[in-house]
């Protein structure tokens, strides 16, 4: 080693000793806050006891309130400082007034209240971000840490103000952004706090009123960048968006469990993260995890299901058409088929169906006494007395208005006979018979299994009939044991009698501000279903139209467009590709161009000088190719490794790469959307062209994964999709 090379690594173990030592200041610190949170939690546990079940005295009111605050506070309290934070102190600034400021997960202070570390959401932090060596924002030298746990590994400094620097200002490394591209990916989203960039910032600390549009080809960062936005939105706008809520949409659950630990990992717990397919289990048990074939999911998706919606809510019950036939005093009374179904009509053109019994029974009342004969002699109210209290009436309006389930509603769709009334001139024969068989496979009852586009018809059908009147029961006032309760629960909460249904009440939960990842995907309907849950929210919009898998890119533009409407509107176009190599970048890139010429192709800044590998299975086994390039990634990459293929090929593949690596994620390309793997296989690009509604967009998507290898792999030579390679 040379003397130049021995002081270059004494300067390194003395700048990364300076850095421990503020690190572990700050985790002391921190430890210390835990423990004054605990003792608050365990102080407010003891205000109140009592044995008592059912009741309370007027005059323990205020004990049981007081209770409640210090539950609500310290468990507020302890959700932030037990989060993992990983990595909490992550940034500094020198400043030209010689100042040192410290950028973190959270703020931290001292004793004295003096700050430790400022939450990178601050407006302190701003120049972090944003600070260029054309714009140093007063800073001389940016420097971010990396951290493993609570030990600082390595540093790397970015000099912003020469002029301004001290001559004996140290300076390590090569930019944080290409060291951190450069790391092995898991299978979780890791944060990029410490390396957000300025057009990334400019995005992540816009005014959240109206809309905000992010845009940008893959690995452009667009999804991380819209979680930070929401953290810092949080942060910004504490009061409005805690108590109003902040929704989260991803386009699957795979996606959803990849991200799950970013906003928790910048501080921020009070967000609801939903993949598309589940936003509607707010009023409906729907998770949406079966897979539509492209023909159904197209059919589900379009505006055209709200009109047979509609008509299916106004078809009876029953197959046969029911009359309704009574004696009163010796006279027999009738309404036939065509009377009961005008009635229907008229009541639910006025009522939602489940909320609708009342006036359905009116409706019926009058139309029997308009058919009473002169020579009965009865007033109207022992008239209808009489015919209310016969069991034959009670019976009939048991089974003619029903209450109803969405669910329930929707499975009558597998019906071919009923669904030929419902979409009459609205839907193909050819579609009917797809929308039929999709229900058949689903199921029946509570074990239905609903795909993604089903949930927003489930939701549609929830705003049609109403919610279900529920039945009363009767709970203790206390929890036995607070260990089987995952949330705060106040007195007020179990003290709380059932309400009667408001029929002006909106069933589904409203959130403050809606993020929607991966928007080019999202459906008419679905765009329907997200903005009964936010009316009146302020949006973050992220997506890429050369990336959809929706074939109408013209009815969601028009369906975003509706949702819009007169708010704000700003737009972000995120220019620079991190994750792809430019190699794996540009042959993604004429794939998409030759079919969607408009593609927003952003600029890859890495090169690994390694080219995609394009495979074809020795004598069609795909099963053993698939076997044998998975196991050149796993020796090839450190990090994860993707095998995307088409929906039918999922199963197979899956058991056929069971127990090679836990590093392996075998998924569909719609499945894919939004993450990444360092290696990726891509099995069959021609049938994941053919069974995707979205064609060779959703191929681009399955290209645009690897951050460092990619793989394709087809049946026979001469796929179709090489050929726009040349």
């Amino acid at each position: 080693m040379t003397n130049a090379d021995s002081r270059s690594t004494g300067t390194l173990e003395h700048e990364l000793a300076v850095e421990q030592a503020h690190v572990d200041l700050v985790y002391t610190r921190l430890a210390e806050a835990t423990r004054s949170a605990k003792q608050v939690a365990a102080s407010g546990k003891a205000l109140y006891q009592s044995d008592r079940a059912n009741f309370v005295r007027e005059e323990d009111g205020t004990g049981l309130y007081e209770r409640d605050v210090f539950a609500f506070q310290s468990a507020k309290r302890l959700a932030v400082l037990d989060a993992e934070h990983e990595g909490l102190v992550f940034g500094r600034l020198d400043r030209t007034d010689g100042e040192i400021r410290y950028v973190g997960r959270i703020g931290v202070r001292d004793a004295d209240y003096e700050p430790l570390v400022i939450d990178w959401r601050a407006p302190a932090a701003e120049p972090f971000y944003r600070a260029t060596p054309s714009n140093p924002m007063q800073v001389t030298r940016r420097r971010v840490l990396r951290c493993s746990g609570m030990k600082v590994i390595g540093i790397e400094d970015d000099l912003l103000d020469g002029d301004a620097a001290d001559v004996e200002l140290v300076v390590i490394g090569e930019g944080a952004l290409m060291a951190a591209l450069s790391r092995a990916r898991g299978h979780q989203m890791k944060d990029i706090v410490a390396t957000i960039q300025a057009e990334q910032d400019e995005a992540i600390r816009a005014p959240y009123q109206g809309v905000t549009m992010i845009s940008g080809g893959p690995g452009t960062g667009k999804t991380v960048v819209a979680l930070h936005r929401a953290a810092y939105l949080l942060y910004s706008h504490r009061r409005r968006f805690e108590s109003g809520g902040v929704l989260v949409v991803g386009p699957s659950q795979v996606f959803m469990n990849y991200i799950e630990r970013v906003l928790p990992s910048l501080g921020e717990e009070s967000v609801t993260l939903r993949s598309i397919g589940s936003v509607a289990s707010d009023v409906v048990p729907v998770r949406g995890d079966r897979i539509d074939s492209s023909e159904a999911l197209t059919i589900k998706g379009s505006l055209r299901m709200v009109e047979v919606l509609k008509r299916l809510v106004g078809e009876p019950p029953q197959s046969m058409p029911l009359e309704l036939r009574l004696t009163v005093r010796g006279e027999v009374l009738t309404l036939n088929a065509g009377t009961l179904a005008r009635i229907r009509g008229d009541v639910l053109s006025h009522h939602k169906l489940n909320l609708g019994r009342e006036a359905a029974e009116t409706a019926l009342l009058n139309a029997l006494w308009r058919r009473k004969p002169a020579e009965l002699d009865l007033e109207r109210d022992e008239f209808d007395d009489i015919v209310t209290s016969t069991a034959a009436y009670r019976m009939f309006c048991n089974a003619w208005w029903p209450p109803l389930t969405a669910p329930a509603a929707l499975l009558r769709l597998s019906d071919p006979l009923l669904l030929a009334r419902a979409a009459d001139s609205v839907l193909s024969e050819a579609e009917q018979q797809v929308l039929s068989a999709s229900y058949r496979a689903a199921g029946v009852g509570e074990k239905a299994n609903w795909t993604a586009a089903d949930g927003a018809l489930l939701d549609e059908l929830v705003n049609l009939i109403g919610p279900v009147p529920e039945v009363e029961t009767e709970s203790s006032l206390f929890i036995d044991s607070d260990e089987e309760v995952s949330e705060v629960v106040t007195t007020m909460d179990r003290m709380s009698p059932a309400r009667e249904i408001d029929p002006f009440a909106t069933p589904h939960q409203t959130y403050a501000h809606i993020l929607v990842d991966e928007a080019q995907d999202i459906t008419p309907m679905q765009w329907r279903m997200l903005r009964r849950r936010g009316s009146q929210a302020s949006w973050t919009v992220v997506g890429d139209p050369a990336q959809s898998s929706w074939p109408d890119t013209e009815e969601a533009a028009r369906a975003v467009i509706d949702m819009i409407g007169s708010a704000p509107l700003r737009r972000f176009r995120m220019s620079t590709n991190y994750r792809s190599p430019a190699e794996v970048f540009d042959l993604a890139a004429r794939v998409v161009i030759e079919a969607y010429p408009d593609a927003d192709l952003p600029t890859a800044v890495r090169s690994t000088g390694i080219q995609p590998e394009l495979l074809v299975a020795p004598e069609g086994d795909l099963v053993a190719a698939t076997q044998s390039a998975v196991r050149d990634l796993l020796d090839q990459v450190e990090g994860t490794v993707g095998v995307i293929c088409p929906p039918s090929r999922l199963a197979d593949l899956s058991a056929a790469v069971a127990g090679l690596s836990e590093r392996i994620a075998v998924v569909t390309p719609l499945e894919a959307k939004g993450l990444e793997y360092d290696g990726v296989l891509v099995v069959t690009p021609d049938d994941i062209v053919d069974e995707s509604p979205g064609g060779v967009r959703v191929l681009y998507v399955a290209l645009t994964r690897p951050t460092q290898r990619l793989v394709t792999l087809d049946a026979e030579p001469g796929a179709i999709w090489r050929k726009s390679l040349g």
